[in-house]
């Protein structure tokens, strides 16, 4: 089992950046693949990115295909979204989830995913 524990959101306005992480305990986190997600007020949450276990793979919403980098440093437990060019409809909770999978891909669906964390606010002023 695998507790995941966001950071790094806040207040920025349109146009700039931020970056996210998201920091996992236990051993075997390299053999985990991981996401974000996102959930406005009154919205369902959604996929925003997914990499794969060793970070060869990646997946973007086309929403935010181009402008946002998903990465990972497995030493150190971490996966990452650099988020840049920031819109107003950005704004949301984001949440970092991961599952175990003996297969290299990346997922993409929310029930793909079997553990999560409890999100960091993002908000994006115009």
């Amino acid at each position: 089992q695998v507790q995941l524990q966001e950071s790094g959101g806040g207040l920025v306005q349109a146009g700039g950046s931020l970056r996210l992480s998201c920091a996992a305990s236990g051993r075997t986190f390299s053999r985990y693949a991981m996401g974000w997600f996102r959930q406005a007020p009154g919205n369902e949450r959604e996929f925003v990115a997914g990499i794969s276990w060793s970070g060869s793979g990646t997946y973007y919403a086309d929403s935010v295909k181009g402008r946002f980098t998903i990465s990972r440093d497995n030493a150190k437990n971490t996966v990452y979204l650099q988020m840049n060019s920031l819109r107003p409809e950005d704004t949301a909770v984001y949440y970092c989830a991961g599952r175990n999978t003996p297969y290299g891909g990346y997922y993409t669906r929310r029930n793909d995913y079997y553990y999560w964390g409890q999100g960091t606010q993002v908000t994006v002023s115009s």
